[in-house]
């Protein structure tokens, strides 16, 4: 397991200074064992391997919300410095800017991707602001050119940072957060507590109605939790984490929850639990090497087999190195069997975020999250791509095309 030197938390404790945070408020201690990666990559934009097995073509990504989701008060800091402002970014594949958005001051952007709204090309992205973990915004439907011609909410609440993916018939999955008063005494919190409860909203984009509103804490017993407590900056407990919501080949919501480390089918005529993969009552019997924590992202890469990004650290409990996992599920005799598991050369460990893609040439683009890195793999687990950002980025998608070009 790859360890932090001294001299890398001396320059945590630097960058920490430069922004006018207190070293004590980095996530992770210097003394705990196995340690995630550090979260300060090159002084920009810096590709280190573009091989050509890599396809051509474009990466999207956001900057500056990582700083900002995770230690208070970094966003405002970090936004004064070029290198680590809040921006949507496109680049070619050789490192070079092609396209920048950078929001009004105050706001973070996040979840920068190309999608197809209406049979036409778009930008979509989230804009707002980030605390606990969360964001509180709104999230943007522009053309080609960048131009902003949609914003939708969650029905009237604020959007969160996490998920926003248009679906082929025009609705959008959406995740939201919400303040409620809870009884936490079953994870050890007060009795007259208060909890983030995290939905997901179904929203047709054209009329913004919402057509299904499915709530964590009315589904999922709080004692499932995997990480109970706060999250810096927060004062409310947040058992669940909802970040990422897509399409499983029959059209119901598959959702993934950081804070159960499970992987939820979510039946999207009657919000009833199909299944659950992973975490503390996994409806398929796991098999050798199906083991993920804290995970990110979860899609279907085909019919029967669902692809995560698989951090395995929280930042305050690492459990190995971060990966993405492609993994078969037999509904059948419900097992659950790991088809492949790509860790990075540099054994990398992402204590938040990340993401992996398909690319059309059947490679993989992957976005590390909080290590801050881009790579891309060939379906033999060959790096073909590696690029190191200033700090980590949310999500990464590969395109063929960026605006103006």
């Amino acid at each position: 397991m790859a360890r932090v030197s001294s001299r890398r938390y001396i320059a945590a404790a630097a960058l920490a200074t430069s922004v006018g945070i207190g070293a004590a408020s980095i996530p992770f201690a210097a003394s705990a064992a196995p340690l995630p990666t550090f979260p300060v990559g090159a002084p920009s934009y810096t590709v280190d391997v573009n091989t050509p097995a890599a396809a051509p073509g474009y990466i999207y990504y956001s900057n500056g919300v990582s700083a900002a989701a995770l230690v208070p008060g970094a966003g405002r800091a970090l936004a004064g410095i070029p290198a680590t402002a809040p921006a949507n970014i496109v680049v070619d594949k050789s490192g070079r800017e092609v396209w920048r958005y950078t929001p009004p001051a105050g706001q973070d952007v996040s979840n920068f991707r190309t999608q197809t709204y209406q049979g036409k090309r778009v930008l979509t992205w989230w804009q707002g602001d980030t605390v606990g973990g969360h964001g509180s915004g709104t999230d943007y439907i522009a053309d080609e050119h960048g131009t902003v011609f949609e914003t939708l909410d969650a029905g009237g609440d604020s959007t969160d940072v996490h998920e926003f993916r248009l679906t082929p018939d025009g609705r959008a999955l959406i995740t939201s957060y919400r303040e409620i008063d809870a009884d936490l005494s079953a994870i050890g919190g007060p009795a007259n507590g208060k909890m983030f409860d995290t939905v997901a909203s179904v929203v047709d984009v054209a009329s913004k109605r919402v057509l299904m509103r499915w709530s964590a804490a009315e589904h999922v017993p709080l004692t499932d939790t995997t990480a109970p407590g706060k999250l810096p900056g927060s004062d409310a407990y947040d058992p669940y984490h909802m970040n990422s919501i897509a399409l499983d080949p029959q059209g119901n919501l598959v959702i993934s929850m950081r804070d159960t480390s499970t992987i939820y089918d979510v039946d999207i005529h009657t919000g009833a639990i199909k299944w659950q993969l992973g975490g503390k009552n996994s409806s398929f019997e796991l098999g050798p090497g199906v083991e993920f924590a804290f995970q990110h992202d979860a899609e279907f890469a085909d019919p029967d087999t669902l692809r995560l990004f698989n951090n395995n650290s929280s930042g305050f409990e690492t459990k190995g190195l971060s990966s993405v996992q492609w993994i078969h599920l037999d509904q059948a005799t419900h097992r659950a069997t790991l088809v492949r598991n790509q860790t990075h050369p540099d054994n990398l460990v992402a204590f938040a975020m990340g993401d992996a893609q398909p690319v059309p040439n059947g490679n993989t683009l992957v976005g590390w999250g909080m290590a801050p890195h881009i790579s891309e793999f060939t379906p033999s687990g060959e790096m073909v791509y590696d690029a190191r950002l200033p700090l980590g980025t949310y999500r990464a998608f590969p395109a063929d095309w960026a605006p103006g070009h």
